[in-house]
């Protein structure tokens, strides 16, 4: 297990709950810190002490303190301290369920594991930090529910035009004129619903309204 953690939490309770669940799995006194500069602060110190952190846990939203801050986030506190030691272990603790904003901290920031604050997190939090100690990712439900549910239709640049259209506020029957209009094919009115039916059908959605949101939570449009 771990031996040298930091967490980057601003809510109390949140901040005693975590220590206590890594204190009960073996981690010896995890630092914290409550504001990400603080956090970025004493990862730069514990690497210039020759005693570096094993693990970083951050949430991704801070409440303001009143103060000029320079790290506005957890993402901002990730990329940095990466930035510092590109072998930090980073473990995100967060409300946060879309998959649109969740799933770019895998791709881009490469972090190992994220946990939603929810019902459960406890043994979510155990779950996740026995993976990352064995260099395993640890995926929330729900980007694996999102993926799987994305996996049984694979949305192309025509199809992500008609969604759009709708989430926009285009009526329907308007977006066969759009199409012409603007040389996009198949542009015929039959053709487009035919589509825009067949991926309803794929994902398992009854109206437009259910499409537009997944797409929105994915990132799609």
């Amino acid at each position: 297990m771990f031996e040298h953690v930091i967490i980057a939490e601003d809510h109390e309770i949140a901040n005693i709950s975590l220590r206590k669940t890594l204190e009960d799995m073996g981690v010896p006194k995890p630092d914290y810190a409550f504001f990400c500069d603080l956090t970025l602060s004493k990862i730069r110190k514990s690497l210039s002490d020759n005693k570096p952190y094993d693990l970083l846990i951050t949430d991704l939203y801070f409440e303001p303190e009143g103060s000029t801050r320079q790290l506005p986030d957890g993402a901002a506190l990730i990329k940095l301290a990466k930035g510092l030691q590109p072998g930090l272990k980073t473990l995100v603790f967060s409300a946060e369920s879309r998959p649109a904003i969740i799933r770019p901290l895998f791709d881009e920031l490469h972090i190992d594991g994220y946990v939603r604050k929810a019902r459960g997190d406890a043994k979510d939090l155990k779950d996740a930090l026995q993976r990352i100690v064995r260099n395993e990712k640890y995926h929330p439900r729900e980007l694996r529910n999102a993926t799987e549910q994305q996996n049984m239709h694979s949305f192309t640049a025509y199809d992500k035009i008609i969604v759009r259209l709708l989430a926009d506020g285009m009526p329907q029957k308007n977006i066969s004129d759009y199409l012409t209009t603007n040389n996009i094919q198949p542009a015929g009115k039959s053709s487009m619903e035919k589509r825009l039916n067949h991926i309803k059908s794929a994902m398992n959605f009854t109206n437009n309204e259910q499409l537009v949101l997944f797409c929105r939570e994915m990132g799609l449009i």
